[in-house]
């Protein structure tokens, strides 16, 4: 075994990204400042609406959505935030949960639908999903951090590549589950791609896909912690600086705001992909 000479996949690694700094190093910096400005913005904007009026937002949400008891537990949850001094921490965590899951939705759901109609497509972003859900999470903070530098940024990108793969693969999925029935009569009807795409097969395949949605909405919240050690401030870096200090005590109340946010935004965007209205 000692006479086996060793595979050097660090040095290609570093290589490649070597190369890649090289050729769009300045691309990635100008993306990353557009990046930060816009997510700084929607940071900025929810921190400045009043607390009351977000409570109120997101109990209307669930009381429609999802239930009395829902909208009950938005009151009470975020009360509680609001009460223990987190509010602004929650806020800037939730702006990178948004900022993160909007990416992925147009990233990821033209990606699903390029799986589900091109067989050649999936054969390729099968494994690369495969490949991305794996990794450890820790992995994909090392070329964020190579190629965006330390902040909010990396965070989204990181955040990004790991809560991505549900939505691709629920996307395709949905699609797939289209009853080859509807199908037959969209196109006897003489009805285009786009048609058949929009009226047909993405309105059946919603709850599925929201389902995608869903999941990436928990993933995204799961980083938020890892997210801390590149820099990202929020509930992450609450815990993150207790998990430092030893303060056992702060640690479970940024991990309780985490949770919070958690539940409300699941039952509600789960219930998005029940509702017909």
């Amino acid at each position: 075994m000692d006479q086996i000479p060793r595979i050097p996949i660090n040095k290609w690694t570093d290589t490649g990204i070597d190369y890649l700094q090289a050729k769009w190093g300045s691309s990635f910096e100008i993306f990353s400042e557009h990046m930060e400005e816009l997510i700084l913005s929607l940071q900025d904007l929810l921190i400045a609406l009043p607390p009351g009026l977000i409570i109120i937002i997101f109990a209307l949400l669930a009381w429609r959505f999802a239930g009395k008891k829902v909208a009950m537990f938005a009151i009470i949850g975020f009360y509680l935030i609001y009460n223990v001094n987190l509010w602004e921490y929650t806020m800037l965590t939730l702006a990178m949960v948004i900022s993160a899951v909007v990416l992925c939705i147009i990233i990821g759901v033209p990606l699903g639908i390029l799986a589900a109609k091109r067989i050649g497509a999936h054969r390729i972003i099968w494994p690369i999903l495969d490949f991305m859900q794996t990794l450890p999470a820790f992995v994909y903070l090392l070329p964020a951090v190579t190629f965006f530098g330390l902040g909010v940024v990396p965070a989204v990108i990181a955040t990004l590549i790991f809560a991505m793969p549900p939505v691709i693969r629920l996307t395709t999925l949905g699609l797939k589950q289209v009853p080859e029935e509807l199908i037959e009569l969209g196109h006897s009807f003489g009805s285009t791609f786009s048609q058949m795409l929009f009226k047909i097969e993405l309105p059946l395949a919603r709850p599925t896909i929201m389902a995608g949605i869903n999941q990436c909405i928990m993933l995204s919240l799961s980083m938020v912690v890892i997210a801390a050690m590149i820099g990202a401030k929020g509930l992450g870096g609450e815990v993150w600086r207790a998990i430092q200090r030893m303060e056992i005590g702060n640690g479970f109340e940024a991990g309780l705001a985490i949770v919070v946010l958690a539940i409300v935004l699941d039952r509600i965007t789960q219930s998005f992909g029940k509702s017909n209205n």
